[in-house]
Parts: C-alpha cells; structure tokens; sequence
C-alpha cells in the first residue's frame, strides 16, 4: 500500500498540480501524458493489491496495525528513494523539477523517502520484538 500510496501523490502532486514534470519527459507532451495515466494506474494496482493483502490478514485475524504502519512507510519511502535514484538520476526518465538547482531537490526527496525506509524498519523491528517478548 505504501508503494501504491506514494506513486498516487507523487503522480497527483508533482505531475497534476504543479506540473512540475511527467513521467517520462524525453518525448512529446501527449506521451508525458500516457506515461503519467500509466503511472497513476500502476500506483492504484499496487494499493488495490496491498488491500487485499491487508483484507486476508484481517480475515485470518492476523493484523498487527505496526506491522501495516511499518510496511506502509517502508514501501512509501522504498518507492521514493528508488524513483529519485534510478527514474531520476540512472535512467533519467525526468527530473523533479526543471529550470531550477537540482541539488536541494534531490536531497529533500531521496532524503524524505529515506526517513520514510528507516521509520518503516524501525517500527517493523519493535514490531518484531514485542512479538517475540
């Protein structure tokens, strides 16, 4: 859910709203916009996925709301860190924004995915340890 989360902000925030860059910019705009509705579509899958998921472990009583906050954080941030890395930086697919210093973009986006990979993990091992104790 985390993955799909984050790719429906990023998709609604960064491509719709601010217009600051679509998914893939290396060609016309018409296909900025395909790739965008690709984005979005692919991002809603993951959450429907990750739904199901969670409806499965609620139907075997197995839900623990740490291990669904920590996997959500984990996935949003995961999700964050490898767009800024690999979309942005090996494939550049695009940038975050354009016209402007990269630099303290870059490091607020990778930085804020990278709490979100660390908070994930942190709340899934006291998840662990509270269930071993």
């Amino acid at each position: 859910m985390g993955v799909g989360l984050a790719a429906f902000v990023d998709e609604v925030v960064f491509h719709q709203l601010l217009h600051w860059h679509h998914f893939y910019d290396r060609s016309t705009l018409e296909v900025g916009l395909v790739s965008d509705g690709l984005l979005h579509a692919g991002g809603w899958i993951a959450t429907v996925a990750g739904l199901f998921l969670f409806a499965d472990l609620q139907r075997r009583r197995a839900t623990s709301r740490a291990r669904v906050v920590g996997g959500v954080l984990l996935g949003w941030g995961a999700f964050q860190v490898y767009d800024g890395v690999v979309h942005h930086k090996v494939l550049d697919l695009h940038q975050i924004r354009y016209g402007v210093e990269l630099l303290p973009y870059d490091l607020a986006w990778n930085g804020a995915g990278l709490l979100g990979v660390l908070a994930g993990a942190a709340v899934l091992a006291r998840a662990r340890r509270r269930e071993r104790a």
